[in-house]
């Protein structure tokens, strides 16, 4: 099969998308976010183009920090009912006063997803 210029073969724009996805951070098996949540945690620090640790669990009425320590990379923080403005360094916080799931994600990096659970 003879290709034409201009054309990128199917599986090599799968592989290089794949790659790119790693590289930044991202997780094309479905996320870090859905890992089990850390308890005793309040703090996430974004970092390496992921959230640390990803999905954290607190009580209602908990402030959570995120920290921005990546160097010249900005990012920032953004969720149902809360969003932080772009940053590199710095913190960003939020309280939960209600039970729930709050999913976040930096909108600078795809695949730079986190999760806050929230118990009454």
């Amino acid at each position: 099969m003879r290709s034409r210029p201009g054309i990128v073969p199917v599986g090599l724009l799968v592989l290089v998308l794949t790659i790119t996805s790693a590289a930044c951070g991202g997780d094309p098996a479905g996320g870090a976010a859905d890992a089990a949540p850390v308890t005793g945690v309040t703090e996430v620090v974004a970092k390496d183009l992921r959230f640390q640790p990803p999905a954290i669990q607190v009580t209602a009425g908990t402030g959570v920090t995120w920290r921005f320590d990546d160097g010249s990379v900005p990012h920032n923080v953004k969720g149902d009912g809360f969003v932080s403005k772009n940053q590199t360094r710095g913190t960003f916080a939020h309280r939960f006063e209600r039970p729930g799931e709050y999913r976040y994600t930096c909108t600078l990096h795809a695949g730079m997803d986190g999760r806050v659970v929230v118990t009454g």
